[in-house]
């Protein structure tokens, strides 16, 4: 697989913004493999994201950087450029429920999801063999009600200790702290197994049976300190009938929830993935 740089870029929307980006990475011989774009006509942005060829290119990340910043000034845009040969570090965090654990590890062993994944943190200790099989280091860290601030202060020292890009939520049983949420915008993934905005909280599956739904689902979505609000990454669906009990949506739905837990955090390594508001733009 050839090595890549992601271009990433948002700003307000007019003409010109695709072919100045075009142009500049043609005239220093840059091979475009791969380019997406979106306008948001209500708010009137742009959206971009351009793969290209890191050898065809005379210069490296921070001569791409210096070279790009005159464009970017002129279309006053937010921009990053991305060497997709260094993966995301994803720390794991989970409870008791291993659907989506074993899923998401399963992938990262055959590379369906290009990530690494440097340690899992659990609240209780029943996935740590799961974990170890895996040979990732797994920390254990009681959360109580007495001991939550320091239960989440040790938390984060582990997420910058292994230096994490990315946090993802595969079935972690707790509310994240308002401060958690703060430090790490747009980086916090979780799988709400609803279809949100629907039953929001805990306990879906019941409420989804009391209210006799003919389709269950599950979503995934960034965290924010608004519960099960942030920005929506992917959904899907299944469809049930009234003849199905709540452990019927259990069973039926974990096999969503693996999905779009995977598919989320896919797009999301793979800069996919751009937030603008409380929605999100996601270039397949």
């Amino acid at each position: 697989m050839k090595p890549t740089y992601r271009l990433i870029l948002d700003c307000p929307d007019r003409v010109g913004i695709v072919t100045c980006a075009a142009e500049f990475i043609t005239r220093h011989n840059g091979w475009i493999l791969e380019a997406s774009h979106h306008s948001e006509d209500e708010t009137n942005w742009f959206f971009s994201r351009i793969v290209v060829d890191a050898n065809s290119l005379p210069f490296g990340l921070d001569g791409f950087r210096r070279e790009f910043t005159t464009i970017a000034r002129e279309f006053k845009m937010n921009w990053r450029i991305v060497d997709s040969s260094v993966p995301k570090r994803v720390v794991l965090l989970v409870s008791k429920e291993s659907h989506c654990l074993s899923d998401l590890l399963d992938r990262w062993r055959s590379r369906d999801i290009d990530c690494e994944i440097p340690c899992v943190i659990s609240n209780h200790e029943d996935l740590r063999g799961l974990v170890e099989w895996y040979a990732i280091p797994f920390h254990h860290v009681p959360v109580t009600k007495e001991n939550k601030p320091a239960a989440f202060d040790r938390i984060v020292g582990l997420i910058e200790k292994y230096n994490a890009d990315t946090v993802v939520l595969a079935r972690f049983m707790q509310i994240l702290p308002e401060s958690v949420c703060a430090r790490y915008p747009n980086r916090i993934l979780n799988i709400h197994h609803s279809f949100l905005p629907s039953f929001i909280g805990a306990r879906p599956y019941h409420q989804a049976s009391r209210r006799g739904v003919k389709l269950i689902g599950a979503t995934c979505h960034y965290v924010t300190a608004n519960l099960d609000e942030g920005p929506i990454i992917d959904q899907d669906v299944v469809r049930v009938s009234h003849s199905d009990t709540v452990r019927d949506l259990v069973r039926l739905g974990k096999d969503v929830e693996k999905v779009v837990l995977a598919r989320g955090l896919r797009d999301h390594v793979e800069d996919r993935v751009m937030v603008h508001g409380n929605k999100t733009i996601v270039f397949k």
